[in-house]
């Protein structure tokens, strides 16, 4: 008979109270506390665990991917792995200044796009989408870190360009797995409070609940499922990855990407996977898309079957029969062993190579697919940086030119130091009329 205790309390020993948590070996007291226990979810009971079992997926008591996947390649001990993504190169694989974002204000967003369609990327893979009157969000992410912990994990290289509560109402949230860096439990329920309803892959749903999400605003889907939420149509599609929360990886929760349609546009979120052959199936049965979301970072050696490089994205962009590519999944937190500009320098490569029409806005930049902007290669000049320059660059500056605006502001930044006597100044000098966005405090969610 299955325990009833929660999985991680069947694993550690513990009650679901902790009321009276052991001191681990090197963790003080203090640091245990701060141990978001809540966050590692719950797992699927009941009905919910009867579909897991009749799903075509799950397979040998466990979800399995599209094709063969393996989560590391290399013969390597996972000690090595871990040697490797905390000493490789660490200073290029994080900005060398402040990210210029966009300080999205909401009434930017208070009027319909002209288009029927309009997507704004808030960072890492969470992007706010305006598709024929409705607002759906993807993998919304507020929190200062994509951990259970608050006291260590990664932890944002940028603020989020709006707080969550000046978003606005929402339609859908729509989940692609449960992983920190796409499911953050702060944010899911912050959300609860705009009425929206929840679409997630198979299994993913108890987690919801646990947090207090309303059973009855769960769309809970498998592959190829489709549900219609406030006027649209969502459709959980194949992805190649894999899902894990907690001390242990469950089998009991799907990984997806999405398909949401409307009576006029048709958008598609990749979610985290490696490249497979069923992008072209999903593009055949679906598409062709106005805009994908595409991820391109992340990506390592060591684990290339489940996450795609920026070559692949591009490729994959192409089978869905995409019309413009959003990347995404790169900027916002250091989680591979790769340089931080390294994904939309290969991405813009890419798209040039096989004839694909990308958008790389600033985080918070809204645009509309049908009008991409213009290209500029914002990243350059943050990535050629000093190291800890702490730059704000004013919109105006930054849209008109980024490059040469970031350019200018270092230049006023090594000016002042020297004025100093060459100190460093003290916090992060601001250009003038530059907007400042307060990092995340609190529980982990900026609102």
């Amino acid at each position: 008979m299955p325990s009833s205790l929660p999985w991680y309390s069947r694993v550690t020993g513990l009650t679901s109270q902790f009321s009276s948590p052991p001191r681990l070996s090197g963790l003080p007291r203090t640091a245990w506390h701060q141990i978001r226990t809540e966050a590692f979810g719950a797992d699927p009971r009941g009905e919910r665990l009867a579909r897991i079992h009749r799903s075509p997926q799950f397979v040998d008591g466990a979800f399995r991917n599209p094709v063969p996947t393996r989560r590391l390649v290399y013969e390597r001990s996972p000690l090595e792995v871990t040697h490797a993504q905390l000493t490789a190169d660490r200073v290029r694989r994080m900005p060398a200044a402040a990210v210029p974002l966009h300080r999205l204000l909401p009434g930017e967003l208070a009027e319909q796009p002209a288009s029927g369609l309009r997507l704004t990327w808030l960072g890492h893979a969470t992007v706010l989408a305006e598709l024929d009157g409705r607002r759906v969000l993807f993998d919304p992410v507020w929190g200062e870190r994509c951990s259970p912990f608050g006291w260590t994990g990664p932890k944002r290289l940028h603020p989020v360009p709006i707080p969550l509560q000046e978003l606005g109402p929402v339609d859908v949230v729509v989940v692609s797995h449960d992983h920190y860096d796409h499911l953050d439990m702060a944010t899911i329920r912050a959300l609860i409070g705009t009425g929206a309803a929840f679409a997630v892959p198979l299994g993913v749903g108890a987690h919801l609940e646990h947090w207090g999400v309303p059973a009855g605003r769960i769309v809970e889907l498998d592959w190829w499922e489709t549900a219609e939420v406030a006027g649209l149509t969502l459709t959980a599609t194949p992805a190649r990855h894999y899902c894990s929360r907690g001390p242990r990886t469950s089998p009991l929760f799907l990984w997806a990407s999405w398909v949401v349609a409307g009576p006029r546009h048709r958008v598609f979120h990749s979610g985290d996977t490696g490249y497979f052959p069923g992008f072209a199936e999903i593009g055949r049965r679906l598409g062709p898309f106005d805009a994908t979301m595409m991820q391109v970072g992340a990506y390592s050696d060591f684990w290339p079957e489940v996450h795609m490089t920026p070559e692949e994205g591009v490729r994959a962009h192409l089978d869905l029969g995409g019309e413009v590519m959003l990347p995404i999944h790169w900027c916002t937190f250091n989680l591979a062993p790769h340089p931080w500009e390294e994904p939309p320098e290969r991405s813009v490569a890419a798209a040039e190579a096989l004839g694909a029409t990308l958008a790389v806005p600033r985080p918070g930049k809204p645009f509309e697919p049908a009008a991409p902007p213009p290209l500029k290669l914002w990243w350059r000049a943050v990535a050629s940086m000093p190291a800890g320059a702490g730059l704000v660059v004013p919109d105006t500056l930054a849209d008109e030119d980024p490059v040469a605006g970031i350019a200018g502001a270092t230049a006023a930044a090594r000016s002042a130091e020297s004025a100093q006597g060459n100190r460093p100044a003290q916090g992060a000098p601001a250009v003038a009329g530059g907007p400042q966005v307060a990092a995340a405090e609190g529980d982990g969610v900026a609102v």
